[in-house]
């Protein structure tokens, strides 16, 4: 929203169930997946409401407590004020953001300005989705388990400030339609095509693993059916909807994960990739070059 005197706003929503038992850790994922829109458009976030759905019949309200204390630490990291919030009595617990941030005129990200010739960057590793059906189901070891949620609480702060210094022109934040999805978003309005290297993707630990054993959301295959027509392989193999065997086609399924808080995908200058990793990496992201944008025509997204 344009509100004039130099000062643009982004305003966004977002809430989600849980995906981990501890109810700290859930409001800590909810509050750092609904700040990352913010970031994802080139802002900063600055004010938050909270968004409570909670039987309050059936949980004590010290469980309520230790949600919003998990947001409330994650927003106080980030600088972000929590001015207020609703709740509604519901009978499965949900729990998200309403967030105000300011981007400075001329610097918002969009999905439209991505350019032929630039790198993309991804700057979290893929597989929260897969995990969280693991930990849902209690085989996902405490490793895993610990990797995962430390990854869906790091915020994209550090991403969207330092895609910024290197000249980032477009971005969005990975979550819920998975890499592929949401790269399939810029593509169409950029009006550019892409090629990705499956196998600089950053993966979770033990995200192959479960996803060999079928262990996989339903969100996550559905993202597969949806991309699958404007997918291809580079190798002239038919891309499906459905995935067959080998280690390619797991890379490809979890590029199609659904995440929740999941990192940026930033898009840059070839010239200033390497540099905005190193330093991505420096921030303790564990960032990579994943791919390139080409002019359109084919297949929007070719997979090597």
């Amino acid at each position: 929203m344009r509100v004039g005197a130099g000062r643009d706003l982004v305003l966004t929503a977002d809430v989600i169930a849980p995906l981990v038992d501890d109810p700290a850790s859930f409001g800590a994922i909810a509050a750092a997946n609904s700040l990352s829109d913010v970031w994802a458009m080139g802002g900063e976030p600055r004010f938050a409401l909270n968004l409570v759905f909670f039987p309050d019949d059936q949980l004590g309200l010290e469980v309520l407590d230790a949600i919003l204390a998990g947001a409330a630490k994650v927003c106080a990291a980030a600088g972000v004020a929590v001015v207020g919030g609703h709740s509604v009595r519901d009978a499965e617990v949900k729990f998200g953001l309403s967030v105000t941030g300011e981007v400075a005129p001329g610097e918002l990200w969009s999905n439209r300005s991505a350019r032929p010739g630039q790198v993309i960057v991804l700057t979290k590793a893929l597989g929260t989705g897969v995990i969280g059906q693991a930990i849902k189901k209690g085989i996902a070891s405490p490793d895993a388990t610990a990797a995962a949620i430390q990854s869906m609480t790091t915020l994209n702060r550090d991403g969207a400030r330092i895609g910024r210094a290197h000249g980032v022109t477009t971005a969005t934040d990975v979550t819920g339609f998975g890499l592929l999805g949401h790269l399939r978003n810029i593509l169409r309005g950029s009006r550019v095509a892409a090629t990705i290297d499956l196998a600089a993707l950053p993966l979770l630990p033990d995200a192959k693993l479960h996803l060999a054993a079928k262990v996989c959301p339903a969100g996550s295959r559905a993202n597969r059916e949806h991309v699958a027509k404007d997918t291809a392989w580079a190798d002239g193999t038919a891309f499906t909807a459905e995935a067959g065997e080998g280690d390619r086609e797991l890379i490809a399924s979890l590029a199609c994960d659904a995440q929740t808080s999941g990192g940026l995908l930033l898009c840059l200058s070839a010239a200033r990739a390497d540099a905005c990793v190193d330093e991505l990496r420096e921030a303790g992201l564990p960032a990579a070059k994943i791919g390139e944008l080409h002019e359109a025509g084919g297949p929007a997204i070719t997979l090597r």
